[in-house]
């Protein structure tokens, strides 16, 4: 069956293709709920330079984007309604995306997070019906990432880890009206990626020592999750990045949140020595030449 297939794209968060694509994916992302709409207005406010779309039908929507340093296409999120799957909705969407992305010059298009915004670093492995879907269509399963879950509950005090870094002569701050100059040390030390994560985050966290900044931690750029995160190469060994880590996730449990994720991890032992996190999200990332 063939499913019109048109482009809603939107500005400001208001019109009824983003409420008709939000609806679809609450009642679609059945792991993501409670975020699901509000992932679809922050995948449309992407970092400058990135180009994006959203195409739905009835029933279902996807987004895709292009950086203009990337020849890859990514396709950020797909929903269909679950009244409406199982009728070649999904298919049609992602052809639909295909073809968008080719016309932008994309040579590959990958079902994984385009950093810094992105929804998720690929499928979660539980969504077997999108996994399916995209080996149905040629996708190539070519790598996994996964997230750690924080239990909010559990001791995140660090009184003692303050005075100690204070002998030290480290003082440890939310960011406040230094916002600015943090972005600045996470551009310089880290990537363009984690700036814009740091600048556009619910809070960042940062440590300094006369006047230069150490190491910062973020949380919310990404809604509801922990990170980045990241220490100067001569002031690891403090204990900072564990202090950093434990004030972002009060702050989360502060906001209402009872576990906080923290995404696409490298370090499982520092996560897991630092608050108990454990690994639980794991996601599949696929890719597809494109002809």
């Amino acid at each position: 069956m063939a499913h019109t297939v048109r482009a809603a794209q939107w500005s400001n968060g208001s019109s009824g293709g983003l409420a008709e694509a939000a609806e679809a994916a609450t009642a679609a992302l059945t792991l993501d709920t409670a975020e699901a709409a509000a992932l679809i207005g922050y995948l449309s406010r992407p970092p400058a330079g990135r180009t994006w779309t959203a195409l739905t039908t009835d029933g279902g929507v996807v987004m895709a984007s292009m950086s203009a340093t990337d020849p890859a296409g990514h396709i950020d999120l797909l929903a269909v309604h679950p009244s409406a799957q199982g009728q070649g909705r999904g298919r049609a969407l992602v052809r639909a995306a295909e073809e968008w992305l080719a016309g932008q010059g994309a040579r590959q298009v990958r079902f994984s997070g385009n950093p810094p915004c992105y929804a998720w670093p690929g499928i979660d492995v539980r969504y077997t019906a999108a996994a399916s879907l995209a080996e149905r269509l040629g996708y190539e399963n070519y790598s996994v990432a996964w997230n750690m879950t924080a239990d909010l509950s559990v001791d995140l005090s660090v009184e003692d880890d303050l005075e100690r870094l204070a002998r030290q002569g480290v003082r440890v701050r939310a960011a406040g009206d230094d916002r600015e100059r943090v972005t600045a040390f996470v551009r310089e030390h880290f990537n363009d990626s984690w700036a814009w994560e740091a600048e556009h985050a619910a809070e960042v966290h940062y440590g300094e020592r006369d006047g230069q900044v150490l190491g910062f931690a973020a949380w919310g750029a990404r809604p509801t999750w922990f990170g980045p995160t990241g220490t100067a190469p001569d002031a690891r060994g403090l204990g900072l990045g564990r202090v950093l880590l434990r004030r972002c996730l009060a702050d989360q449990r502060a906001a209402g949140q009872a576990t906080a994720q923290i995404g696409w991890v490298g370090p499982l032992r520092f996560y897991s020595r630092a608050v108990g996190a454990r690994a639980e999200r794991v996601f599949w990332l696929y890719r597809r030449d494109l002809a």
